[in-house]
């Protein structure tokens, strides 16, 4: 089964819902959430069907500092099981935020969550050298500590202190099919949370858990290929790619096709950093079959996918009927 009309796979970062600096209380991350439900609000309102990705990085490290907290009273959760919880809980946040909202706005589309897994290599490079930062920075004195304890911890780009954790590429997305019928039929979609949980395919036992993270940008683009979606949209904290970034002369880059932006991954232009992942998801969706990819402040979804706001990212060779 294939979509058809107009589709897009939105993708929100666990920071639009838990932002640094401030309580990550339940409280707070609702109120953050239901903020952030307009432009989806407004793509339902406008016939998209919508399949809708969140990222968990800082509530995922909180989850790790519970558990290390609380190791002297009750068994640690493995990291797999916490991306689950997390998947579990922000689904929640968001679904109900965005039932609410549609049905305020007059709409009767419906919203479910999909605890979905991430089909990933066990031989992949970062299972052997942790390549992603999650949680919030750490105290020097207690980062030493969880050194002695074999914990990855190093200073992110910004300086500051942060566990490091296995982040393998994902390579399939188990719920897929199951993700196609149900936006094929007008509900919205949260599924991939996180990027979605871990595992791969033992030959005895099956599907396994691994402990290790999933970019959310990449797995939305694969869940995007896997259910034939048209349109890749990444929501983010600033309002598209910028040449020069942080300089005087920084000037936002509204229109990229996929070998420019590969070639601002491949020279290193946008580091390691949260936007790198980004463009080099927005490749890979465009590369393989994607209409076109944005990259678009988080209350700019809409603009971007009009061509007003945000970076664009379009295949080499654009269909002769352009876009819609």
């Amino acid at each position: 089964m294939s979509l058809k009309g107009r589709s897009v796979v939105v993708a929100i970062g666990g920071n639009a819902l838990s932002p640094a600096g401030e309580l990550a209380s339940i409280g707070n991350q609702f109120r953050h959430t239901r903020d952030s439900m307009e432009p989806i609000v407004d793509l339902a309102l406008q016939g998209w069907n919508i399949a809708v990705v969140h990222g968990n990085g800082p509530q995922v490290g909180d989850e790790l500092q519970r558990n290390e907290v609380a190791r002297s009273k009750v068994e640690q959760l493995p990291l797999g099981v916490l991306v689950a919880a997390t998947a579990g809980w922000i689904g929640y946040m968001i679904q109900q935020s965005l039932q609410n909202a549609l049905e305020a706005a007059g709409s009767d589309r419906r919203v479910v969550t999909l605890i979905t897994q991430s089909l990933v290599d066990p031989e992949d490079p970062s299972m052997r050298e942790p390549t992603k930062f999650i949680g919030r920075g750490i105290r020097p004195g207690v980062a030493e500590e969880l050194r002695q304890e074999g914990i990855w911890i190093e200073a992110d780009s910004r300086g500051n202190l942060r566990r490091r954790v296995p982040s393998p590429v994902p390579v399939g997305i188990r719920e897929s099919r199951m993700v196609t019928v149900l936006v094929a039929r007008g509900d919205i979609v949260i599924a991939a949370g996180g990027g979605g949980i871990p595992v791969y395919l033992d030959p005895q036992l099956g599907l396994e858990g691994v402990d290790a993270v999933v970019d959310k940008d990449r797995a939305a683009a694969l869940l995007g290929h896997e259910i034939g979606a048209s349109v890749l949209l990444i929501l983010t904290d600033v309002d598209g790619v910028y040449e020069n970034w942080g300089k005087p002369e920084a000037r936002l880059m509204s229109r990229l096709t996929a070998s420019e932006a590969r070639g601002l991954i491949d020279t290193g232009t946008l580091g390691s950093g949260s936007m790198g992942p980004k463009v080099e998801a927005a490749v890979h969706f465009v590369e393989g079959g994607g209409e076109r990819a944005i990259i678009a402040a988080l209350h700019e979804g809409p603009a971007g996918l009009a061509g007003t706001s945000g970076t664009t990212v379009t295949p080499d060779r654009i269909p002769s009927g352009g876009f819609e």
